[in-house]
């Protein structure tokens, strides 16, 4: 080892990287993956090496963020080394949804326990159903294909969000249940400004961003104006890390 490299890797850096978690939680958090205390094991290893797992992930131009809530993340800078892509507009939209179903009342009701038909009665609840099958095809008619094409594209998406670690699934793989974690806050920061969380995540969903396609499209244009332009950090609700998957 060079000189250079042994003031790099500080012993307790050594042993993160020694340590039998590791592998398995730096898969994780490069493929996009959030992690919070739900992984118990995984979390308190992420909280006894943050400051010297975030030395060693900004190598790869990307920054270990621990979120108010406590889950951890990957945030990936303009000139990130590690591969990324950026969510859909529905998968965006879905993921504000959950977001506010975390935060309803029917979650303590119901033991914290959704299903995949709960989110799209949610979405077309408090979003424009004409703007969402826009979305999904800007020749919609409104035909019952086009409700069947839009409701294949809410389970998929919710899908990558599982992938994501943003909802874990509860008893069989295909029951469609699931449990909601406080990732989802990934979608919300706005709630925390103080306002009372349930109605400003309704505002997040019926205005701007979130009820339009429209303006959706337009800040993923922004963000991508702001890389060009050297910007170093990527708007939270565009951004969010993803290994592509072959």
């Amino acid at each position: 080892m060079t000189e250079n490299n042994l003031e790099v890797i500080s012993p307790k850096l050594a042993a993160a990287i020694a340590n039998p978690l590791f592998p398995a939680v730096d898969s994780q958090l490069r493929s996009g993956k959030h992690i919070g205390t739900e992984h118990l094991d995984n979390h308190a290893f992420l909280l006894d090496f943050q400051t010297e797992l975030d030395l060693f992930y900004r190598r790869y131009n990307v920054e270990l963020i621990r979120a108010p809530e406590g889950f951890f993340y990957l945030r990936p800078k303009a000139t990130t080394l590690i591969a990324r892509s950026v969510l859909t507009e529905l998968e965006m939209l879905v993921g504000k949804v959950l977001c506010y179903l975390y935060l309803s009342p029917e979650r303590l009701a119901q033991q914290g326990i959704f299903n995949t038909q709960e989110v799209y009665d949610e979405l077309l609840n408090l979003a424009d159903e004409g703007k969402l099958l826009k979305a999904v095809n800007q020749r919609s008619s409104g035909s019952d294909l086009d409700k069947q094409k839009l409701a294949e594209k809410v389970r998929a998406a919710i899908g990558r969000l599982r992938r994501l670690g943003m909802i874990y699934t509860v008893g069989e793989p295909n029951s469609g249940k699931f449990t909601i974690s406080e990732s989802v806050f990934r979608f919300g920061a706005e709630v925390r400004a103080g306002d009372d969380p349930i109605e400003a995540q309704l505002r997040l969903i019926r205005d701007g961003e979130a009820a339009t396609p429209q303006s959706l499209q337009a800040e993923k244009a922004a963000l991508q104006s702001d890389v060009e332009n050297g910007e170093n950090e990527a708007d939270v609700e565009d951004e969010l890390v993803e290994e592509e998957q072959e």
